[in-house]
């Protein structure tokens, strides 16, 4: 049984990929692993082991980048709903780490026609794991990425995720057309930026509620230079100064979409700020305190109010509707739309993803944490 791969080899001082073939694959996996739940720092070990064989109907792929999100820290943790089987890596039974990265197929079996060598691929479930250098599978495992041109390695490997979550949101809970308010919390979360760059592009407008901080003005203005049409603190969301300025602003069309991942009172009196048969989506609940809504949101105003999670969307959806969403994405990417998160590399080794998981415990400010297994 043969196989191609590329190699890399030097003519006239450039790069160039050159096809070989080969019987069986020699490649050694390095990974990030853990066999029980717990705290990341103490669970989560470096383990090698060798890359299964690829065979007529699985491919070889090498991970070019992969982030550190929150819920990869409760899976490891074992709090996420979804939590992945440990399964037989080399001599241990373990789970990889992360849910989130790029990589490329380097190999192909005889009887894949769907994805080629030099195809950029995400993961096509949650909970893969993709910290790691290699992987083996069916080409099911793995939904190819559109052809760009002007997208960065840390786009593709940052896009399934948070620009997903923002771009389903906008366009599944209420037919929105150009003109129209979005109103969101967390609008300087990943998502809530997403939601700012992807709805500015299709001529929306956003209310965008933060915390209350000594820099806000600073963070207005980066907002804003990211498209957000209007940036307000929570303290100031439930005030009759700005109610009334609210009304201007809106000129009789109140929003039909609010985007919460907070919860708790401020979350509550947004929703105040939502026109008759508006749509109100849940997605997150950074406060850790419950929505409560009066019910004259409900009678009065019959405003519907949903929960989003994107594993779930992913779970229900086909891959060719997945497919239509990163052309989408891609496309305002390579526009400069959507553009690049604030990232930080972490180094590929033990001790220094204990330290980015248990940093991403506390809460990184720094922007996305982000790896390179194949060539840190």
């Amino acid at each position: 049984m043969g196989f191609f791969i590329r190699s890399l080899v030097a003519q006239n001082s450039k790069h160039v990929w050159r096809a070989y073939s080969t019987a069986a694959s020699d490649t050694t996996v390095k990974a990030m692993v853990y066999s029980s739940y717990g705290k990341p720092s103490e669970v989560l070990r470096w383990h090698t082991y060798p890359l299964p064989s690829l065979t007529d109907d699985t491919v070889h792929v090498r991970f070019l980048a992969s982030p550190i999100n929150p819920a990869d820290v409760n899976q490891v943790q074992g709090a996420y709903p979804l939590k992945p089987a440990f399964e037989q890596l080399g001599d241990a039974k373990a789970a990889v780490g992360g849910n989130e990265g790029v990589a490329e197929v380097v190999a192909t079996g005889k009887n894949v026609s769907s994805l080629k060598v030099g195809d950029q691929v995400v993961m096509a479930r949650s909970g893969y794991g993709t910290w790691r250098t290699h992987a083996a599978g069916p080409p099911e495992d793995f939904q190819p990425l559109p052809q760009s041109t002007n997208t960065s390695v840390i786009q593709k490997a940052t896009i399934t995720v948070n620009p997903c979550t923002a771009y389903r949101m906008l366009k599944d809970f209420s037919p929105l057309k150009p003109g129209d308010y979005v109103i969101q919390n967390g609008g300087n979360s990943a998502v809530g930026q997403a939601v700012i760059q992807i709805a500015k592009a299709w001529g929306l407008k956003t209310v965008n509620v933060v915390r209350n901080r000594p820099e806000i003005d600073s963070l207005r203005q980066e907002l804003m230079d990211l498209g957000a049409t209007h940036v307000v603190t929570d303290e100031e969301l439930g005030t009759h100064e700005m109610r009334s300025k609210m009304k201007g602003w809106f000129d009789g069309k109140p929003p039909l979409l609010g985007l919460n991942c907070v919860g708790g009172k401020s979350a509550t009196e947004m929703a105040r700020y939502l026109g008759h048969n508006g749509h109100y989506v849940t997605y997150g609940a950074m406060a850790r305190a419950p929505l409560t809504l009066p019910a004259s949101m409900l009678i009065f105003k019959n405003i519907t109010f949903h929960g989003f999670w994107m594993t779930r969307w992913t779970d229900q959806n086909s891959a060719d509707e997945r497919l239509k969403m990163f052309e989408d994405l891609v496309g305002l990417m390579d526009k400069n739309q959507l553009r690049e998160p604030r990232w930080a590399k972490v180094e590929w080794n033990e001790d220094a993803m204990k330290h980015a998981v248990d940093a991403g415990i506390q809460g990184f400010t720094q922007g996305k944490q982000v790896v390179f297994p194949t060539s840190s």
